[in-house]
Formats: structure tokens, sequence, C-alpha cells
């Protein structure tokens, strides 16, 4: 398991506790270092965690507002516990995280909620983040991040150059 799936775990692994108790936003903090202890006690993150449960509090309302619009038939408070973090968590990252890939993030969500959700998690919360993400790019609202070429094809592309650097000229 990668560091950052790891750190998305423990993430999720925070809000659902916070979600299924109802605990005052003051609260989270202990209980991410409770389960941080718990489950990676030697798990060292640069603070990845505390970034992603603190940019879902932050934009709670608004994650909130997307999923009702985006899953009409699915009101929030429906939503089981977690789906309901795992779409929070998927579309913090998709929409209010600059430096997360989207489709990173859409990819990430998918997986946990396979992990953690029940049958039908993977293909909800897919299809959430799928509208959500084509209404980005519909509204011309795509990441800087996602602008920037996958790192094989920056690899190749400066393959061709080295190989050709003087253009396809062949006289001498």
């Amino acid at each position: 398991m990668s560091n950052r799936h790891l750190a998305r775990t423990i993430a999720l692994q925070t809000l659902y506790q916070w979600d299924f108790k109802h605990l005052p936003s003051e609260k989270v903090k202990e209980v991410g270092r409770y389960t941080r202890e718990e489950f990676a006690p030697k798990f060292r993150d640069g603070g990845f965690i505390d970034e992603l449960v603190q940019g879902v509090l932050d934009h709670h309302a608004e994650i909130d507002e997307l999923i009702n619009h985006f899953a009409p038939d699915w009101p929030v408070e429906t939503i089981t516990l977690v789906d309901r973090n795992v779409l929070r968590l998927g579309i913090y990252e998709l929409k209010f995280s600059e430096a997360v890939p989207s489709k990173v993030a859409i990819n990430e969500a998918i997986e946990l909620a396979k992990g953690f959700g029940g049958e039908a998690s993977g293909r909800f919360v897919n299809g959430v983040l799928g509208a959500i993400y084509k209404d980005m790019v519909a509204q011309g609202q795509e990441k800087a991040v996602d602008k920037i070429p996958p790192k094989k094809e920056r690899e190749e592309e400066q393959m061709e150059q080295q190989e050709a650097p003087y253009g396809n000229n062949l006289t001498p």
C-alpha cells in the first residue's frame, strides 16, 4: 500500500468516526491522532492526513451540496457513512486540492469505496465523481495539475527531442 493511499485510509477512518459520533470539528484532530496511533503508529505522512481531513471540514457544506446535486436520488443523509465520507474525501481532492490530479482523486476514492464500502460502492462513487469531473471540464474548471502531461508522455517527448535535435533535416 502506498503512503498516500494509507494516508487517505486513515483520513477516511477519521472522517467516519467524526460523522458516526456527530463530533464537533474541534475533536477531529484528537480522533485523527488516535486513528493514526492505532492503525499506523510509525507512519509519517508530512501532514497529508491532516490536510485531507481539515480540507473536508473546511469545505463540508460545499461538498455536501455537490453530493446532493450530482446524486439527487441519494440525499447526503441517506448515503451510507462509508460512501458519504469516501465521496467527501474524493470531492475535496477533486475540487479543492490543487496538488492532486483529478484522475488520481477519482481512482483513489473508488479504491477506498471498494475496500471499505458495499458491493456497489465503487460504482456509486465513480458515477458521482465522474459526473462532477465532467461538469468541471465543461465549465472550464480543470486544475492546473490536470493540464500537465503524464510523466510517461513527458519522457517520450524528451526522448524524441534527444533523438532528433536538428529536426528531420536529412541533408548535411
